[in-house]
């Protein structure tokens, strides 16, 4: 019986490959087009698409609990828990504003979508202090845009599956004080054990999310930074522990 399930799991997630991968490679003209001639309105939407198609695609019905009010001529700092390559599409799916990643350059290195991802968004290599750096200038350009910019405050997948919030890094936090941008905290209870990183794990269902109330850094400096990171990371560490509780009783 296990066999059976680890097999069906395995074509489960080859089939992931495919409607998150194919429409990247049929649209990929569309695609560049946008970027080159920055027509985000169309970007945006091609991304929201995407989004939908590939959880919807997976069986995910996805249940939103929105407590944030969001203004569409704002830009934020949007930050989520990470744990699973569902939550780049979540996020596609539940912000339709014109938004890019901050992410590992590696993932530039992938074929064709390698190429459009470093075209559109904020990439940087942890290893480089300067590149780093630069990440403060390209996020710059993009704020000035109209873009907001989405960010995993954990800075990687905690390896440990235990671990409910890895403890954030200062990046995020740094530039929505620099750049007086409010955070957009979203609170993914479910990605983690729905589309874990371990491929004989998971299963289609329900992905609850929670859209939490905008945190304004309008009046903050430097000196606040680390009290902004805890304030954010104990905000949604209780809501993560209090679903978890939930789910033992």
């Amino acid at each position: 019986m296990k066999i059976i399930k680890n097999i069906l799991r395995l074509i489960w997630r080859t089939w992931f490959g495919i409607v998150a991968g194919l429409p990247i490679i049929i649209f990929s003209p569309l695609i560049y087009i946008s970027i080159v001639m920055d027509w985000q309105k169309m970007f945006t939407c091609l991304k929201y698409v995407w989004g939908n198609w590939v959880t919807f695609a997976m069986g995910f019905i996805v249940k939103v609990d929105k407590q944030a009010v969001i203004d569409p001529k704002q830009s934020y700092i949007i930050i989520a828990n990470h744990t699973s390559m569902m939550d780049i599409m979540l996020l596609l799916k539940l912000i339709c504003l014109p938004f890019v990643f901050v992410g590992k350059i590696e993932l530039a290195k992938l074929p064709v979508f390698g190429y459009l991802y470093k075209k559109s968004n904020v990439t940087v290599d942890r290893k480089s202090p300067k590149s780093r750096k630069e990440v403060y200038e390209q996020v710059q350009y993009f704020v000035k845009k109209g873009n907001s910019i989405a960010i995993y405050p954990e800075g990687r997948i905690p390896d440990d599956e235990n671990i409910i919030l890895d403890p954030f890094k200062n990046g995020a936090f740094r530039m929505a004080i620099e750049h007086k941008l409010p955070i957009l905290p979203l609170v993914f209870y479910d990605n983690k054990r729905k589309f874990p990183y371990n491929i004989y794990k998971g299963s289609p269902g329900v992905l609850r999310v929670k859209i939490m109330p905008v945190i304004s850094t309008e009046k903050l400096t430097l000196d606040d930074l680390n009290d902004l990171r805890d304030f954010t990371y104990n905000r949604m560490y209780d809501e993560l522990m209090q679903y978890q509780l939930q789910q033992q009783d």
